[in-house]
C-alpha cells in the first residue's frame, strides 16, 4: 500500500506546485535531518498567460476556482479576485458558518467543507480557543 499526504499551492494563478513534500527548503531539495533523507514527488508548472476582463479562464486560475468550489461549496464572482477583501471575507465567513455547524448539536449541512479552526489570536499575539471549544484542541 502507498500513502501519499499530498499539498498544493497556487500563487497568482500562474504557478502550481504539487506534491508530497512539504513547502520547505529540507523537503522541496532533499536534505537530510538527522540522517534521514526526505523523499517525496513533486511536479510544478509556471504557465504565464494575461488574463484580460474579456478572455476564457487559463489553467491554473481554473484549477483553483474548481478547488475554491470544492472545498467553499459555492462558487462566488468575488472569487475571481481572491486578493480583494471582499473574496477574503466572503471565505471567511462560509468557514465560520461551517465551524458554527459543525459544533452545533444538531446535524446540519455545511456549505462545502472549508471550516474556521477553532482558535483566536488576539493582537498581543495569546492564542485562545474559540467559544471554549477545548474537547476540539485535545482530540
Amino acid at each position: 500500500m502507498i500513502s501519499v499526504h499530498a499539498k498544493g499551492m497556487i500563487v497568482d494563478d500562474e504557478y502550481v506546485l504539487m506534491g508530497s513534500a512539504n513547502i520547505n527548503q529540507r523537503s522541496l531539495d532533499g536534505s537530510t535531518f538527522k540522517g534521514y533523507r526526505d523523499c517525496h514527488g513533486r511536479l510544478s508548472a509556471n504557465i504565464h498567460m494575461v488574463r484580460e476582463e474579456d478572455s476564457t479562464p487559463q489553467p491554473v486560475y481554473g484549477y483553483r476556482m474548481s478547488l475554491w468550489a470544492e472545498h467553499l461549496g459555492v462558487l462566488e464572482d468575488c472569487f475571481c479576485q481572491p486578493e480583494t477583501l471582499e473574496c477574503m471575507r466572503k471565505v471567511n465567513s462560509i468557514a465560520k458558518t461551517n465551524w458554527q455547524i459543525y459544533a452545533a448539536e444538531e446535524h446540519k449541512e455545511m456549505t462545502g467543507h472549508l471550516m474556521q479552526y477553532p482558535i483566536q489570536v488576539n493582537k498581543d499575539g495569546k492564542v485562545t480557543t474559540l467559544d471554549h471549544q477545548l474537547i476540539f484542541l485535545m482530540l
